[in-house]
């Protein structure tokens, strides 16, 4: 049976997009069948970080009936499957976000996980994203302002039915106007689900279109990602740290 997850940020900048390309390539490490799919219509970005920003096909041609979805899939190096949207202007003509669930009718049965890139703020494109998924994972940052709208995406799948699995706290840094993850908890009423680092390693990556569990897969925001996406499928998260090559030789020689 296929999930269909989407990943929802009341507020722009909290880093949405990101936790998309690197949960899919986390769960296709670990041996799933995952399509992440850029339902951000206007101002689509995960392409950009994925490496590959120009497609032939992409879900603004499936919208438009021009194009079946399965033609709009792409193969990342690492195994995951992309369907990007359109960047040119002219992709926004045409297009009407209430036909993405149908537009995901070919893919159920066919894939173990789609995971849906939602737009930013609660519009049209954002409650398309919500009513096509069968749960929803909201993320946010540990700041009042993105919290509040945090709240009100919750509040808004729990009026269209979608179930939520929870919030993941992205960009901790720990200060002391920070909100801590239990403050979260209690103002959504619902789990915390992952709490991610802030890390420098992530703007390098995006810099760099290689997500950050392959640019620095040591780096702290990456053992997070990994630790959620085997969390998310019910596996066991064994970190491997690096040793220095000297230790692992003599390790090897140890009896």
């Amino acid at each position: 049976m296929t999930r269909i997850i989407g990943i929802i940020g009341g507020k722009g900048g909290v880093g949405k997009t990101s936790l998309v390309a690197n949960l899919g390539i986390c769960l296709t490490e670990y041996g799933k069948d995952v399509v992440v799919l850029d339902s951000n219509l206007t101002t689509p970005n995960l392409g950009l970080h994925l490496g590959v920003p120009l497609y032939p096909k992409t879900l603004h041609d499936v919208l438009r009936g021009r194009a079946r979805i399965n033609e709009a899939i792409y193969r990342h190096p690492t195994g995951l499957k992309i369907i990007p949207a359109g960047i040119a202007l002219n992709d926004l003509r045409g297009v009407d976000p209430r036909d993405l669930p149908n537009a995901l009718i070919d893919l159920l049965g066919n894939t173990d996980i789609i995971i849906i890139d939602a737009s930013a703020g609660l519009g049209r494109e954002a409650l398309s994203a919500i009513e096509s998924a069968d749960e929803i994972i909201i993320i946010t940052t540990p700041e009042l302002p993105a919290v509040t709208d945090a709240l009100k995406t919750v509040k808004l799948a729990e009026q269209v039915g979608t179930k939520v699995l929870g919030v993941v706290v992205n960009r901790i840094t720990g200060r002391s106007y920070e909100m801590s993850s239990s403050q979260i908890r209690s103002m959504l009423d619902v789990d915390v689900l992952a709490e991610i680092p802030e890390d420098v390693a992530v703007p390098e990556s995006i810099s760099k279109r290689t997500p950050v569990v392959h640019h620095k897969p040591h780096s702290p925001s990456s053992r997070s990602m990994r630790q959620f996406a085997a969390q998310l499928i019910g596996r066991q998260y064994m970190y491997a740290s690096r040793r220095p090559w000297y230790e692992k030789l003599f390790g090897a020689l140890k009896i």
